[in-house]
């Protein structure tokens, strides 16, 4: 007897995989999540035929290379659910969902949701596709002292994001300097991405503002911050307007005052020789 164990359980198995099933399951094929929210993975369990009083009693959701399953729901006599932490298996009438409470990019992937029914079997595949936004970019200056003929080189530094994104640089009139640019990528424990850029300025070519501008793997843009940079060459001295007025009008007083004081001796020489001319008459 305990030989024949094996063969009809090979039997039962055979039967169940081959046994009419007059229903299927349909996912969207690819669901997109966001890190530290929640993601709901969700399947829809249709019949072939009409079935009004359709009953799912086992319902089984695991990711492709994990040898645990994720989560299942089953209402069978005797058995009972089975959650890992975080993953919960909700079951709506005919819809199956798989709740990831708390996304993170190591969920990232394809997943199988098997369902299991009074009318038969089925199962489908869904793929998660995890996202995070970058944190606002942080720019800082430095003096150069490796890329030659580099005065200054300006630092930028994003992180948190994924998949892979992008920084680049503009200056004041729009026009972008990206490709002079040396972009280092870092990834972190948490799967999630940190970009470093490095633009170095040459001497008598810069700008007085540049923009540090963080892109997703989309080539959509998440946030940008400037950078004002202080003028590296001494402006020739500038006169304030009131120092140069001051003895303009000083030097016009002392002008007047000498003209009117001759227009007063040339009047009194004037009168004295006529009085003299009128004595002598």
């Amino acid at each position: 007897m305990a030989s024949r164990a094996p063969l009809f359980f090979l039997v039962i198995c055979f039967c169940l995989g081959h046994a009419k099933s007059f229903i299927e399951v349909v996912c969207d094929k690819t669901i997109t999540g966001q890190v530290n929210l929640q993601s709901m993975l969700t399947c829809q369990v249709e019949t072939t035929q009409e079935i009004p009083d359709l009953t799912i009693t086992l319902v089984v959701w695991k990711k492709q290379g994990d040898d645990q399953f994720m989560s299942v729901l089953d209402k069978r006599d005797g058995k009972g659910n089975k959650f890992q932490p975080g993953y919960k298996v909700t079951l709506n009438d005919r819809t199956v969902s798989l709740v990831i409470t708390d996304t993170q990019v190591k969920d990232e992937g394809v997943y199988t949701c098997h369902v299991t029914t009074d009318s038969g079997i089925a199962k489908t595949t869904t793929n998660l596709k995890v996202t995070a936004r970058y944190n606002a970019p942080i720019v800082d200056s430095i003096d150069e002292e490796i890329v030659r003929n580099a005065y200054k080189s300006l630092i930028c530094k994003a992180t948190g994001g994924y998949p892979k994104g992008k920084l680049r640089w503009f200056d004041e009139h729009k026009m972008e300097w990206t490709a002079s640019a040396e972009l280092t990528v870092n990834k972190t424990e948490d799967g999630l991405f940190e970009l470093f850029s490095k633009l170095p300025l040459m001497k008598g070519s810069t700008f007085s503002q540049y923009t540090c501008v963080v892109y997703n793997a989309s080539g959509n843009k998440e946030d940008s911050v400037p950078i004002i940079l202080q003028s590296t060459e001494k402006e020739p001295y500038k006169k304030p307007l009131s120092a140069i007025i001051a003895p303009v009008l000083v030097v016009g007083s002392l002008i007047v005052g000498l003209l009117f004081a001759l227009l007063i001796c040339r009047r009194r020489s004037q009168r004295e020789y006529m009085s003299d001319i009128w004595i002598e008459v």
